[in-house]
């Protein structure tokens, strides 16, 4: 048996040195989830943020996964990850740095992310590093019960809700069967949406009714939070912007229809348009970034759209993928085919151009343009004119 390979752990390329901590918005509001009857959420957040160079030079690298979180990894996504090891290496150490200072007198502009649903809060930090990196405070929300482990700050932490999944896709294997039937399916994006709508309100009520306004709440709680105690760091004049993966993508999605006015631009991240869409509108830029297997359970917001909408659609990728899992999991089929390499800099590349013009506001339209890796469409206001770029 040949020995697990290190980890290649991206590099960030901008100007800036990243920082990082966590703050935890403690006894929010009840907790609605049947897990956890008679207590209230509290929602544990991790900021990465910029810091000058000079400022982190001797300071020690952030730990990656606590010991609790690498175990839990290894069991549910049978992972050969082995801490002790991890902590050797170096891999469990992340490009960025606890409470480094921040620039003094500078502000940068904000984006909120949620993980996937059974991801964690640190699922996506490479991507939200190379952000951190370019001039952006990142926060990552964390989804008590709904993610793999979540950790508080004072040492609490809470495993995923027994039985959760099931819930999400009820009954399990007719719901598993009727999405999967979207993969190849083919028609107008009004037919798209029709199929899917039809197979999410038959089998996935619980995600788009009951789960998806609280993670709704969780992502308001952790901003409220920014906006008290960190203006100091952050930018909050032209608003905020928002993304996250799979259930993370969805929430993103759904904050920009509900809160245009605070949530002016967002990127979902390979996430099913669950929930009541067909009455609501989206009033800001968004852009769904999928792979190939998933590209038809978004289209929805190609219908509703008042502004300009884009949609990518990345080769060899697997959902997973999306994830800094492509970097651990040595199984193509689950993360695809893709170099994670080439998969990491092709997403961050996307963010970057996105958020480039629509929250920092220097151009007025992203430099899109397909290429072997990525096809991307635009879509004009109400879906009337696409294009490819």
């Amino acid at each position: 048996m040949s020995k697990k390979k290190p980890v290649k752990i991206p590099l960030p390329t901008g100007e800036y040195a990243v920082g990082t901590f966590t703050y935890t918005v403690y006894n929010d509001r009840e907790e609605t989830l049947y897990c956890a009857p008679g207590t209230m959420r509290s929602i544990p957040v991790r900021v990465y943020y910029p810091s000058a160079k000079k400022s982190v030079e001797g300071l020690p690298k952030a730990r990656y996964m606590s010991k609790d979180m690498v175990q839990a990894v290894k069991k549910n996504f049978f992972v050969p990850l082995n801490y002790e090891k991890m902590e050797q290496s170096g891999e469990n150490r992340s490009e960025c740095y606890e409470n480094a200072p921040f620039i003094e007198g500078t502000h940068f502009p904000l984006i909120m992310f949620s993980h996937g649903y059974g991801a964690f809060r640190e699922a996506n930090t490479f991507l939200m590093i190379e952000l951190a990196s370019q001039g952006y405070v990142v926060a990552s929300v964390g989804h008590p019960y709904e993610g793999l482990l979540t950790e508080l700050d004072d040492g609490t932490t809470l495993k995923m809700a027994k039985g959760i999944t099931s819930k999400c896709y009820s009954p399990m294997i007719p719901a598993i069967l009727a999405l999967s039937k979207m993969k190849n399916a083919k028609g107008t994006n009004e037919k798209l949406w029709e199929m899917f709508d039809s197979r999410q309100r038959k089998y996935n009520r619980f995600i788009g009714e009951e789960r998806l306004p609280e993670w709704e709440l969780d992502t308001k709680a952790a901003l409220e939070y920014l906006k008290e105690n960190h203006a100091d760091l952050i930018d909050f004049k032209s608003g905020v912007g928002v993304g996250g993966h799979s259930m993370g993508g969805l929430t993103a999605f759904a904050l920009c229809e509900d809160e245009p006015d605070t949530f002016v631009c967002g990127i979902n991240i390979d996430g099913g348009l669950f929930g009541d869409h067909g009455a609501k509108t989206i009033n800001v830029p968004f852009l769904q970034l999928n792979c190939d297997a998933n590209k038809t359970s978004v289209t929805a917001a190609f219908l509703i759209n008042k502004a300009e909408a884009f949609h990518a659609v990345i080769r060899d990728m697997q959902h997973i993928g999306f994830s800094d899992f492509k970097h651990f999991i040595p199984l193509k089929s689950q993360v695809g085919s893709l170099d994670p390499d080439v998969a990491h800099d092709t997403v961050c590349r996307i963010h970057l151009e996105f958020f480039d013009t629509y929250l920092k506001k220097q151009k007025e339209h992203p430099s899109f343009e397909s290429n072997s890796v990525v096809k991307f469409t635009v879509y004009e206001p109400e879906g009337k004119i696409s294009r490819q770029l």
